[in-house]
């Protein structure tokens, strides 16, 4: 993402990488270590995207938004917030009514966290992105402050649409954000 971002020019076409993580503990650029209770054998790494401590794993959807802001027109803020309304419309599209805090990044359900968001800005063009929690281990959740709240309840979507189609989410995830975003989707 750095060396795509940092080799761009003003004709880059903007990406969108949907993707898994293996097991790992991501701690943003303003993270802090005690947050970080019990990592056991799962790796703490530390990242430049901004935010705290999270949990990635199989399961999980990553979308890693490679996006030109000025070209977009966009700030950070307004980009979190388009970020989180394609995630509470396509938790709509199954029935789930989710919301954005404006105290604390994300989406949720009935107080309990969905999906994460972690953006980094180099020469006016984002990268990292936002992480919904489909069908993952939510344990690991348990040996960290999410995202910095201690105590902070972390849902999936399996647990609340038993019957979703993971292998369709990523699609969807897609679709949502370039919807947003005004952006054409074409797969490579």
């Amino acid at each position: 993402m750095r060396r795509f971002t940092d080799e761009r020019g003003a004709g880059t076409a903007d990406e969108l990488w949907l993707l898994e993580h293996p097991p790992i503990f991501t701690l943003g650029q303003a993270a802090r270590r005690e947050h970080v209770l019990v990592p056991g054998d799962i790796p703490v790494v530390q990242t430049d995207r901004g935010g705290q401590v999270t949990y990635h794993g199989p399961g999980q959807q990553v979308a890693y938004l490679l996006l030109d802001l000025r070209r977009a027109g966009l700030g950070v803020k307004g980009l979190v917030r388009l970020l989180e309304q394609a995630v509470i419309d396509l938790l709509a599209g199954y029935g789930i009514a989710a919301v954005a805090r404006p105290d604390a990044p994300g989406v949720y359900v009935d107080g309990a966290k969905i999906a994460s968001i972690g953006l980094r800005v180099r020469h006016g063009c984002c990268f990292h992105g936002i992480a919904l929690n489909v069908d993952l281990d939510l344990e690991p959740f348990g040996r960290i402050n999410p995202c910095g709240y201690p105590g902070l309840t972390v849902t999936r979507l399996v647990d609340l649409v038993p019957s979703v189609q993971t292998p369709r989410v990523p699609g969807a995830v897609a679709r949502a954000i370039a919807k947003v975003l005004d952006l054409d989707c074409v797969e490579v």
